[in-house]
């Protein structure tokens, strides 16, 4: 494997942060790790159609704790999360004779996910966030200046309260924003399947996750400064 590039380092490290299982995937692609597991699922799919309804639990048990956690980290309330989880299951089951076998199922499944998710948003009738911060890519917003992504303690991104505040930076989010990084920073999806989830382009996918990236960033750096300002001074001692 080649060397990362800084920006890749970057990218690696808070997606670590924000899922610690992330770790393991920087050595593959997730198609890579999901190849080995295509026939099964095929074989699994074309079952369930045939009337073995209880291999359903077995296709979608790798996906739980993904799906749900997906889930929350668009809607950031745990009850909404399991809700829309369970939404998102049983769509697809009835669904399941629709998926196009040229796809991943995690891909589709992770579709369904975030379109339910979605809906959940909209029931909410709460006050939308892009009367705030603008929902296009051509916004005027300025990232705070750092000199290097260096500028953030290494040690501090080893913390657990480092980690907090990075969810916390995450929930902050603009709705988009939360999505993109929730489906490629930490679910580790390629750009092309990131892509296909949220109905966008490519280009477009590539620069909606630069800005979200830079937003989390900022926002995360600036919890972390807040942070540092209110740490209570050490003791001398004499």
């Amino acid at each position: 494997m080649g060397r990362l590039s800084h920006r890749s380092r970057v990218s690696v490290t808070f997606g670590i942060l924000l899922n610690p299982s992330f770790e393991g995937q920087i050595r593959f692609t997730v198609s890579d790790l999901l190849t080995a597991k295509k026939d099964r699922e095929f074989e699994l799919i074309d079952r369930i159609l045939g009337g073995h309804h209880e291999g359903f639990y077995e296709l979608i048990s790798p996906y739980e704790h993904r799906v749900f956690m997906t889930a929350y980290d668009i809607l950031q309330v745990e009850a909404d999360a399991e809700e829309v989880a369970q939404e998102a299951f049983l769509k697809a089951f009835r669904s399941l004779r629709s998926f196009r076998r040229e796809a991943q199922f995690s891909t589709w499944l992770l579709r369904i996910t975030v379109n339910e998710a979605r809906m959940r948003l909209r029931k909410r009738r709460e006050i939308s966030l892009d009367s705030v911060f603008p929902n296009h890519e051509e916004g005027d917003y300025t990232p705070i200046l750092l000199v290097d992504w260096r500028e953030i303690p290494a040690e501090a991104l080893l913390r657990e309260e480092t980690r907090r505040l990075l969810r916390e930076s995450l929930a902050a989010l603009p709705e988009n924003y939360r999505e993109i990084i929730t489906l490629r920073d930490v679910n580790g999806l390629s750009n092309a399947e990131t892509a296909e989830i949220l109905g966008l382009t490519l280009g477009n996918t590539k620069v909606r996750l630069l800005r979200a990236r830079i937003t989390l960033r900022d926002l995360f750096v600036e919890r972390l400064r807040g942070k540092t300002r209110h740490r209570p001074a050490r003791e001398v001692t004499p």
